[in-house]
């Protein structure tokens, strides 16, 4: 992997800051509701729904989930594979490098704090594992469990639209959550789409899941470089149409486009394109919520109207955030909501190393990220 010419580096780094945070922000609104229905929601909280930050079983507001978790260790894994390409003349192990940084994430679902790094083992390295507020597990995708303990590494040469051997029949939105940071490298939307569907057959082997990844990325890829919200998934559109099996994302995209012309949101419309337990529904959920209030003066109401259904409600609150925050920069965050998000300011750091690292390959301190 190699770095592309930035442009702006203020406004660039603005909307990969604001893609991480907003995906946070995102996350911490569907928490509390995940695993209700609409009319529960209601109920709970009104007929409008959620309406900000609400405490979760614990009492606490603001809290994020696996998703928020994975973005950062995708992040993190690609500036380890990054530096580890600058500095040896050779890429080619992202997906390796990628690998290990999910087996970081792993391990904070099984500890109660960092383990100790035992021997020479790669995994356990580098400054993002030792952040101890990540050691919570909140209901994380059982795929992504399984398809880690699974061991398995895809090939980087091999074709899209094949299953992957983990979790064979999995689509689940395990994959499209955390793959926001591959569109944020600088890469070409083509390579970043690339790498985020290979990588989702890490953990989930449906076609489906790898290609909403894909779809995501090259999504984001299209946005940091300015372009508009329905140019960049038009653009998408465009792209996934190259590859064997891709009508199921490709409709699930097309539906959300189509229903964001037919006037004012509801919550109604979001579940009209599914639950967004599965990665096409999720991506299309957050595409249809980010569409259709897509000005920055409505980042809120796009952000809620994610949340505010009978589905997973995290994920598709986290990736419709990734959306905004990569279109309209953290600025443009809602700031009583930024600041009681777990882990905002770890977060934002991993967001401008990514930035450094693409920018400029920065030689990083000692144990700061390996090559590996």
């Amino acid at each position: 992997m190699s770095g592309t010419a930035w442009g702006n580096d203020s406004v660039r780094r603005a909307r990969v800051r604001g893609c991480l945070l907003g995906g946070a922000i995102g996350d911490a609104l569907g928490n509390p509701v995940e695993f209700l229905s609409l009319a529960g929601i209601r109920r709970a909280h009104g007929e409008q729904g959620v309406r900000g930050l609400t405490a979760d079983e614990d009492g606490v507001a603001g809290r994020v989930t696996d998703d928020t978790q994975m973005t950062l260790f995708t992040a993190e894994g690609l500036i380890r594979a990054h530096s580890r390409a600058m500095l040896r003349g050779i890429g080619g192990a992202e997906t390796a490098v990628i690998r290990h940084a999910y087996l970081r994430w792993l391990d904070t679902q099984n500890h109660p704090a960092p383990p100790g790094r035992e021997g020479d083992d790669p995994v356990r390295t580098g400054w993002l594992r030792q952040q101890p507020w990540l050691y919570a597990r909140r209901a994380p995708g059982n795929a992504c469990l399984t398809g880690l303990t699974a061991g398995h590494t895809p090939d980087p040469m091999a074709p899209l639209g094949e299953p992957g051997p983990v979790n064979t029949g999995s689509k689940g939105c395990g994959t499209v959550m955390r793959s926001a940071p591959f569109g944020l490298t600088g890469q070409n939307a083509g390579a970043s789409f690339g790498l985020a569907a290979r990588c989702a057959q890490i953990t989930h082997g449906h076609p489906t899941g790898a290609y909403a990844a894909g779809a995501l990325a090259a999504i984001v890829s299209h946005l940091l470089d300015g372009d508009s919200l329905p140019g960049s998934v038009l653009r998408a559109m465009e792209l996934l149409a190259r590859h064997p099996g891709h009508e199921e994302t490709t409709a699930a995209l097309r539906a959300a486009f189509e229903l964001a012309a037919q006037g004012a949101p509801s919550a109604e419309k979001v579940e009209s394109l599914g639950a967004g337990w599965v990665a096409e529904e999720a991506l299309a959920i957050a595409v249809y919520c980010a569409l259709v209030l897509p000005r920055a003066a409505q980042v809120d109401e796009a952000l809620l109207l994610s949340v505010n259904h009978s589905g997973d409600s995290d994920s598709t609150g986290a990736v419709c955030g990734n959306l905004l925050g990569a279109h309209h920069g953290d600025v443009h965050l809602p700031p009583s909501w930024l600041v009681l998000t777990e882990g905002r300011a770890v977060i934002a750091e991993v967001a401008d190393d990514l930035s450094l690292e693409f920018e400029h390959a920065v030689q990083w301190p000692s144990g700061r990220y390996p090559g590996c």
